[in-house]
């Protein structure tokens, strides 16, 4: 079974203070999976838990791809060989950059960006932070990332 975990924190200029950043700072970067909100999908083949901010709606974007995998926001991850791979942002053709084994063992990303929204009439900068806890087990485990540190912690802030 693959378990999903993903914490967005997601703020805008007016909040850029030292204060805001220190209450960001607060907010943790792993949870114990509560059903719900967590979630079963692909066929009870995985367990997708989100927390955080989502400004605009819509935030999460996964899906099955054709040769079996999954595509799970920035990140490629695949049931037969338990492998997670970054894809980022902006380039498709790119190939993915193999992060890890989720076996038994389980993987922290994080990356952070910014989008450019507009709304009422004015665009502004909406920044986030972004954390992807991953990992394939037999038996599910609700305190999974809770009772270990993770083998692996993979960051893109650039």
């Amino acid at each position: 079974m693959l378990v999903l975990q993903i914490v967005t924190k997601q703020w805008d200029r007016s909040q850029r203070t030292a204060t805001h950043v220190l209450e960001r700072a607060n907010i943790p970067n792993r949870y114990l999976i509560i059903f719900p909100p967590a979630f079963y999908e692909f066929n009870k083949q995985c367990v997708i838990d989100r927390h955080g901010d989502d400004v605009q709606g819509g935030r999460l974007k996964y899906a099955q791809l054709a040769d079996g995998k999954i595509k799970f926001d920035r990140f490629q991850l695949s049931l037969e060989d338990k492998v997670i791979a970054y894809l980022g942002a902006t380039q498709p053709d790119k190939a993915p950059n193999v992060i890890g084994s989720l076996n038994n063992q389980w993987v922290q990303c994080r990356y952070a960006d910014r989008y450019s929204i507009f709304e009422g009439g004015f665009y502004y900068w909406l920044y986030e932070e972004v954390t992807l806890n991953a990992i394939c087990i037999d038996e599910f485990n609700d305190n999974v990332f809770m009772d270990t540190e993770p083998a692996l912690v993979f960051e893109d802030f650039q």
